[in-house]
């Protein structure tokens, strides 16, 4: 019997240093009433959601720390994981946590329909600089405000109602990055979710990078590492002009093909849905790329030394 996951992209506008948490809150329950009432099972939302992309910016002290969450959820967020359990469908969302030992990370989590968190995932890839650029307009700053993920690559399963897919979890930049999608794709993972906020020009300066070329480049990295890996993948932006500093959309589902089977037409709120079969993986896992779990038993063992991740146990 095929195992059918309707999947959500949830893409949002810009959220801008103004708008209270509330206001963001209310955008996101309707973003995901849309998708439930299009009968998504699971809504993916992007990188720090519940914010401003605050790394735009050299802050410092309580500026700085209302950024981030010391649970989740808390009382801000609480509302969005009630209506979700109400709905029945589970989520991903990105956000910026502040560990009850004073660490920072870039930091995601997917929750299934009941309203429990199944994995967090904290960012490994942090681009740009700790210390600002002089004379820059916006900075990229999350070498400043994160610390480097210290999760590895912790493959899970979504719960029976979902299929029981094998998921993983990525954030931004680190969806550039083979070895991540590799590692997951070792467990036997099937489904890899991901949230983004990428500027539409070059972060790091320069006039060689445009909204058009980001675009296809963050396309391209979950079209490519989706056929790859054998596996669907969903990448969602916060897009549009935030603060003054544009992001870009793009925001799609993508098959075990790397075909785009969905995606985001505007720069704004915005839900894509598709219909994602998860038995699709197993041409690209048991064939062409030949790596389906119980051929590889060897490479569990690598990267259980290498990263202490293990294929991942129902």
């Amino acid at each position: 019997m095929p195992r059918i996951l309707r999947i959500a992209a949830a893409q949002m506008g810009p959220n801008q240093r103004a708008d209270s948490r509330a206001a963001i809150l209310a955008r996101m329950i309707a973003l995901l009433e849309q998708a439930a009432g299009q009968g998504a099972k699971l809504v993916v939302f992007p990188e720090l959601a519940f914010t401003t992309f605050f790394p735009r910016w050299l802050l410092e002290g309580a500026e700085l720390e209302q950024y981030y969450e010391h649970s989740m959820p808390n009382p801000e967020t609480q509302a969005l994981f009630d209506r979700a359990r109400e709905l029945g469908v589970g989520f991903y969302v990105g956000y910026a946590e502040k560990t009850a030992e004073g660490q920072h990370f870039n930091t995601a989590i997917t929750v299934g329909p009941d309203g429990a968190v199944l994995q967090k995932y904290r960012k490994v890839h942090l681009p740009g600089s700790v210390e600002p650029r002089e004379g820059a307009r916006f900075q990229q700053l999350e070498k400043r405000y994160f610390e480097y993920g210290d999760m590895g690559f912790p493959a899970f399963y979504g719960p029976e109602s979902w299929g029981a897919p094998i998921m993983g979890q990525l954030i931004c930049n680190d969806r550039r990055w083979p070895e991540a999608w590799r590692v997951y794709a070792l467990q036997g993972m099937e489904l890899m979710v991901v949230g983004y906020n990428s500027a539409a020009y070059d972060p790091n300066g320069g006039d060689t990078e445009d909204q058009g070329l980001r675009t296809f480049h963050s396309q391209l990295a979950a079209q490519s590492n989706a056929y790859m890996n054998a596996c669907w993948a969903v990448a969602v932006a916060k897009a549009g002009d935030e603060d003054g500093s544009g992001l870009i959309g793009g925001s799609c589902i993508v098959d075990p093909n790397g075909r785009i089977v969905a995606e985001a037409k505007t720069l704004g709120d915005e839900v894509v849905v598709a219909d994602c079969d998860l038995d699709l993986v197993q041409q690209g896992k048991q064939k062409m790329f030949n790596f389906a779990a119980h051929r590889r038993p060897d490479m569990y063992a690598l990267i259980t030394e290498r990263t202490g991740a293990e294929p991942p146990k129902r």
